[in-house]
């Protein structure tokens, strides 16, 4: 999932686009709340592909770009206090490596070695886990826009910026990212990243204040816990990693996670949870995943997604949609 606030300004800029926003978000299941409310919470497929299609319907190829240059740290939502209160630039990384799971637990960013060698620079890097979603061009774009602009308003502009990384090839022509960034921008990188001087990090801002971060990150850790600690999230990765080629059963994900079947069971009730409903939020990702961004046929689907075959996908599907396999994936190309 992914707060709301990463869709701030997409009703405006599809409007001015010509588009409907509303339509949008109907075609990729997003609760049209959180057209306007930041702490609804998305699927982060839907809202990626949602990004690309409103890119491609209205032959706008910067749309991540455009979003971007609309937002500000505060889409962090409770975050932002944090990080804006933090005394230096590695502080502020720190926090927001620690915390951006409250955003998005598929998100992450980090400060690593220079993919290029160069050992006074280092790698600012934004990522989004694979088992969570597809890859999205738009949504890196926006993400790294964001980034990019959060660190400039933080020091007043990102002086000692060597490059900026993207994984995709170029959507806009070179001169558009050139212009955005300030800075030379390669593409087909193993990451994105903004690859900075390492001695950035060490930049202090004007706005720090201990006591109010101490406070900020003191909510932040008392109130969220970090997915990584959930039993819940190892068993629906190890779902995602078997689903399709082993049975889904309890016993067989307690094997991988090195527990007793029992023990599993009491631990995700203590989470608030169950096994079947992880394995059916597991079997809907996949599937509404392989259904709206491939081509897959639909037995393959079916089989990939843990289901016994095709009448079983299309029961589940309607029951979640409302809508036949097929009509769900005509409707995310806006094709009639």
């Amino acid at each position: 999932m992914i707060r709301g606030a990463s869709l701030r300004g997409f009703t405006r800029l599809v409007e001015e686009l010509g588009g409907d926003p509303v339509e949008f978000a109907r075609r990729f299941a997003i609760p049209l709340r959180a057209l306007v409310s930041d702490d609804e919470l998305v699927p982060i497929t839907g809202h990626d592909a949602m990004l690309d299609a409103a890119a491609r319907d209205l032959r706008c190829p910067d749309f991540g770009l455009r979003l971007a240059r609309g937002q500000d740290i505060g889409i962090l939502g409770r975050l932002a206090p944090a990080i804006e209160a933090s005394s230096t630039v590695a502080e502020a990384l720190e926090c927001a490596s620690r915390f951006l799971f409250v955003h998005s637990p598929a998100l992450s960013i980090a400060v690593e070695p220079d993919p290029r060698g160069r050992r006074e620079v280092v790698a600012l890097t934004y990522r989004k886990d694979p088992r969570e979603s597809p890859y999205s061009p738009q949504a890196m774009e926006l993400g790294i826009g964001l980034f990019h602009g959060v660190a400039a308003a933080l020091v007043g502009g990102v002086r000692g910026l060597r490059s900026v990384e993207l994984p995709h090839q170029p959507l806009s022509p070179v001169s558009r990212y050139t212009g955005f960034f300030g800075a030379d921008v390669r593409f087909g990188s193993p990451a994105g990243a903004l690859r900075v001087e390492r001695r950035l990090l060490d930049r202090e801002f004007s706005s720090g204040d201990a006591a109010v971060r101490r406070l900020a990150v003191d909510h932040l850790a008392r109130h969220h816990t970090d997915p990584e600690d959930r039993v819940a999230t190892h068993a629906r990765r190890a779902l995602i990693e078997t689903v399709g080629i082993a049975p889904p059963a309890i016993g067989h994900i307690a094997r991988l996670l090195a527990m007793h079947p029992r023990t599993l069971q009491r631990r995700l009730a203590a989470e608030s949870t169950g096994f079947g409903e992880i394995l059916e939020d597991v079997r809907r990702d996949l599937a509404l995943r392989y259904i709206t961004t491939t081509d897959l046929p639909l037995g393959q689907v079916a089989a990939m997604a843990g289901f016994a075959d095709q009448s079983g996908l299309s029961h589940a599907v309607r029951r979640w949609r409302g809508a036949s396999p097929s009509e769900v994936r005509r409707r995310a190309r806006g094709t009639s």
